[in-house]
């Protein structure tokens, strides 16, 4: 690989870059396999104030029969015990959420990874409510929201305690270098990897990270993950939110875009878009969430 494509293949920041969170070994090997976990990264300041703020939606959501624009249901949600699928775009929901994914700790990690130059893409709050919370099919992020380079990549927060068996994500070291896949079913937008091609996937080496609350996940866009039911008797609350280097652009976007995305949150505006020459799938323009299109429900 030339010079020239090595600069626009990249999904970190330039070399020579010192790191404000992350040791070099934490980021060759998100270089390497894709994604990283780190264990009780977040403050527990952050946690409570962001606890606080996911209980008055919940409670919010007492009050609802369906979906709507803000929360995503599962079957079953009543006043009494309330079952979230996902509030949706919590950034644009609440100041707390906002300084949050825009100026706390985490922002450091994203820019050790993508370099100084950071724009807020979008994000979301998935619940996974007990004995339940539905499956998460394997899965590419950047099909769903397209961009000009493979630099976006997300970062997932514990709420609460995670151990096996509560529904984690899992993710397949060193996906991000192989293929990116048809997530098409004929005309049809699934929003999923069919199970004929992920016969060529070794979802056998998936890591599912666990941890206590505060633990963060990080994983590139070009990486294959899922997640099944949770089987445990606990919520299991992961706060997502979606990052991209100032010089990744946006094709499209199938996600209910935020008022705030493409933010410049760190840094300086790019003058020139750095442009991926592999080939990006481009999803419908349509706004639904996983679950609704994974689930076939729309």
């Amino acid at each position: 690989m030339n010079r020239d494509s090595a600069e626009a293949t990249r999904i970190t920041c330039e070399p020579g870059i010192a790191p404000k969170r992350l040791t070099t070994d934490q980021r060759r090997a998100y270089e390497r396999d894709g994604f990283l976990a780190i264990e009780a990264f977040v403050s527990p300041a952050w946690l409570e104030r962001l606890r606080a703020v996911t209980a008055e939606f919940v409670d919010r959501s007492r009050a609802l029969t369906g979906s709507n624009a803000i929360f995503d249901l599962e079957a079953g949600h009543r006043a009494a015990r309330p079952r979230l699928r996902r509030l949706v775009s919590p950034g644009d929901l609440h100041e707390t959420y906002w300084e949050f994914v825009s100026a706390s700790e985490i922002v450091d990690l994203v820019e050790d990874l993508i370099g100084p130059d950071v724009k807020y893409h979008h994000g979301k709050l998935n619940f996974k409510a007990p004995r339940g919370g539905e499956e998460v099919k394997w899965h590419q992020d950047i099909q769903f929201w397209p961009h000009t380079n493979y630099s976006p990549l997300t970062v997932g927060v514990f709420l609460g305690d995670v151990e096996p068996g509560m529904g984690n994500v899992g993710f397949v070291p060193g996906s991000h270098l192989g293929e990116l896949f048809d997530q098409y079913d004929g005309d049809r937008w699934v929003g999923s990897i069919s199970d004929r091609d992920l016969e060529r996937v070794d979802t056998a080496s998936a890591v599912f990270p666990v941890g206590p609350a505060g633990s963060v996940t990080i994983h590139n866009c070009r990486t294959v993950h899922g997640s099944e039911p949770n089987r445990s008797e606990r919520e299991r609350p992961l706060l997502l939110q979606t990052y991209a280097a100032a010089d990744a652009f946006v094709y499209t976007d199938i996600v209910r875009r935020s008022p705030r995305g493409d933010t410049l949150i760190r840094g300086a505006p790019a003058r020139w878009a750095r442009h991926d020459p592999r080939p990006c799938q481009v999803g419908p323009s349509r706004a639904r969430t996983i679950f609704e299109v994974q689930q076939r429900e729309v």
